[in-house]
C-alpha cells in the first residue's frame, strides 16, 4: 500500500457517487414491498406476523439470486420499504438482516456448505439494482483470503492491541466493537470493524448486528465528509471475525490488480480523524 495524496487531484480522477433514486428506479425496483412477484420465490422471511409466502407484511426477505454468479447464490432483502443503503437503517432493521445471515449460515451448515456474506452499494460498487440488499455465497470451502486469515497467535487480537494502544486510527469503540482505518488501507476511507475480544464465529455472534450498525455509521460520517459514496463491504469469519468496508472514491486499476500495490489518496490516521469528527 502506498499513500498518495497528489493522485486525487489527477486529471480525469473523479470520484464516483451515488446519484438521488430516479422515478424509474422507484416504479421498477422488485425488492420493494407489495412486487414479491418479480423475484424467485423467498426461502426465508422475517415478518412480525402471520402472513403467506411471497406477500406484502415482511420485515427482511431472502430469495434466491436470478442471475447467480455460483451455483448458490442469495440475495437478502434488507427493507421492504425503498432504502439505498445500509447507512438509512437503524440498529432494529440490521440486527434483522443479520438474523438472516445467521439463519441461512445454519441451513448451509446442515448441508456441509459454508456461507460467505457481501454487500454492494452503487454501480461502480457492482450493484446491479440499488436497494440495500445483500448477497450470501453458498460455497463447498472456506474461500481462500479469508483462510489465509488464519493462523496463531491471531494477528487481529495482535493488530488490535497496537490501535486501541495507539488510538490514531481508531474512530469508535462501544459495545464490545472497535472501528478503525487499517494501517495498511487500500483506498480511502477503508474502515474495519472487529469484536475487541477474540470471537471466532459471526453468524452466531450478539455482536453481529451492531457490527453492521457500526458500519452503518461509518458511512453516514463519510457522507458528511464526502457526500454518498458506492462501497463494498464483506465478512470474513476466519479466526477473529470482522467486517471490512470499502468506499469507492477511486477506480481501482492495473496497479492494484497486477501488481497488488494499491494507491490510497488519503492516510488511514487522517480518514480516522476525520471520521470522529463527522
Amino acid at each position: 500500500m502506498a499513500v498518495a495524496p497528489g493522485r486525487s487531484g489527477r486529471p480525469g480522477a473523479e470520484q464516483p457517487e451515488l446519484r438521488p433514486p430516479t422515478e424509474e428506479e422507484l416504479e421498477s425496483c422488485p425488492f420493494c414491498e407489495g412486487r414479491e412477484d418479480r423475484t424467485p420465490p423467498e426461502v426465508l422471511a422475517l415478518a412480525p406476523g402471520d402472513r403467506e409466502p411471497d406477500t406484502p407484511g415482511w420485515s427482511v426477505r431472502v430469495v434466491p439470486n436470478k442471475y447467480p454468479a455460483f451455483e448458490r447464490q442469495e440475495v437478502v432483502v434488507h427493507s421492504p420499504q425503498h432504502r439505498r443503503s445500509i447507512a438509512e437503517l437503524g440498529l432494529e432493521q440490521l440486527e434483522l438482516v443479520a438474523e438472516a445471515w445467521r439463519l441461512r449460515a445454519v441451513a448451509a451448515a446442515n448441508q456441509g456448505m459454508t456461507i460467505f456474506a457481501c454487500v454492494n452499494e452503487g454501480r461502480a460498487a457492482g450493484a446491479s439494482l440499488l436497494h440495500s440488499h445483500s448477497q450470501l455465497v453458498w460455497l463447498d470451502e472456506e474461500p481462500p483470503v479469508p483462510k489465509a486469515e488464519r493462523g496463531e497467535p491471531c494477528r487481529l487480537c495482535e493488530a488490535l492491541e497496537v490501535e486501541r494502544a495507539e488510538r490514531t486510527r481508531v474512530v469508535e469503540e462501544r459495545d464490545g466493537l472497535v472501528l478503525l482505518c487499517p494501517y495498511a488501507s487500500r483506498s480511502a476511507y477503508e474502515c474495519l470493524i472487529a469484536p475487541v475480544e477474540h470471537e471466532e464465529r459471526a453468524f452466531s455472534s450478539p455482536l453481529l448486528g451492531p457490527a453492521l450498525e457500526l458500519a452503518a455509521e461509518a458511512l453516514r460520517r463519510l457522507a458528511v465528509a464526502e457526500g454518498q459514496r458506492p462501497m463494498n463491504l464483506w465478512l470474513h469469519e476466519a479466526g477473529h471475525w470482522h467486517l471490512e468496508l470499502l468506499p469507492r472514491l477511486s477506480v481501482i486499476a492495473s496497479l492494484e490488480l497486477g501488481a497488488g500495490h494499491y494507491i490510497n489518496t488519503l492516510a488511514p490516521e487522517q480518514a480516522a480523524e476525520t471520521l470522529r469528527n463527522d
